[in-house]
């Protein structure tokens, strides 16, 4: 031709390069076999760990339950079931609210959870290395004292999540370079700065948890769980250390698909490695969850 023109953004040539067609509008749909899975595997897990909360409910007096602060059991449960949950705002045709609620859900209810582990890894060191605790540290333990650890995690992540929405929240944006014929649309997460701020203090959280617990792993007692709580962030961090080479080396479709795996993977290791062992004694091998039993084992 003496005179080309170029295709408009949501049009591209075809392969003799004489018309503009239509590009597809393509993102990580429920219909799609990928987000199908995803979606299907946070319902389920959800409701897995629903049913866990259920038998920690239902066998609130038993001595694996109360000897872990059941309170922050049921909190830690709760947590790890809106984690689960808060991957469904990955998954459909994004919008502004999604955009939003996907980072702010995520990192706020992942910060309730690793802080629960926090506050109920503290509790353990506090309960063990101190056999003849003074009036000081009983008060401590008594009045609940590392519980405050929750509150005030979640509330310096609320802050930088405002922050974040104040300065450059996250918005719609399409994707025109990743897959010829097709505009993907994703959720530009607005300032990467700040979405590592939010996710470096998640992590720093994490790795606060894991020496803290790493420290405890060894302290006596059958109703012990830092070994669990060991593990449990061993994962979490395993995960999310993964997770950034990844993300940046991927796009579109694919660096949605690994943000939500990861969700999922990291929620799925603190459920499983903090609460399998508990339900496996409490639904299975009943004969170990109690004190009485112990005891007279421990005469021999």
């Amino acid at each position: 031709m003496e005179q080309c023109v170029s295709c408009p953004d949501d049009h591209y040539s075809n392969a003799e390069h004489t018309h503009c067609l239509r590009r597809h509008v393509s993102f990580l749909a429920y219909e799609d076999p990928l987000g199908m899975t995803l979606a299907c595997m946070s319902l389920c897990f959800s409701a897995l760990t629903a049913l866990v909360l259920g038998a920690f409910v239902k066998y609130n007096d038993t001595p694996i339950v109360k000897a872990n602060n059941r309170i922050l059991s049921y909190i830690l449960l709760i947590s790890i079931t809106f984690c689960f949950l808060c991957s469904l705002f990955f998954i459909g045709h994004p919008n502004i609210v999604t955009c939003i609620l996907q980072q702010t859900t995520f990192g706020v209810f992942f910060t309730v959870a690793v802080s629960t582990v926090l506050a109920k890894t503290i509790t353990v060191v506090l309960a063990f290395k101190l056999t003849t605790p003074g009036k000081r540290i009983r008060g401590m333990l008594v009045s609940g004292a590392p519980n405050f650890v929750i509150p005030i995690c979640t509330m310096v992540q609320l802050v930088l999540c405002g922050i974040w929405l104040v300065t450059s929240p996250p918005f719609i944006d399409t994707d025109t370079h990743s897959e010829h014929g097709q505009i993907i649309i994703v959720c530009n997460k607005g300032s990467v700065i700040a979405f590592h701020f939010v996710l470096g203090y998640l992590g720093s959280l994490a790795l606060g948890s894991f020496i803290v617990a790493f420290l405890a792993r060894n302290l006596p007692d059958r109703f012990n769980e830092a070994k669990f709580l060991t593990f449990s962030m061993l994962v979490f961090c395993s995960v999310w250390v993964t997770f950034l080479p990844v993300y940046h080396s991927t796009k579109g479709k694919v660096m949605v698909t690994v943000e939500v795996f990861s969700i999922l993977a990291s929620s799925a290791g603190l459920l499983g490695c903090i609460f399998v062992p508990k339900c496996y004694v409490i639904l299975i091998r009943q004969d170990l969850n109690s004190l009485q039993k112990f005891r007279d084992r421990s005469l021999y």
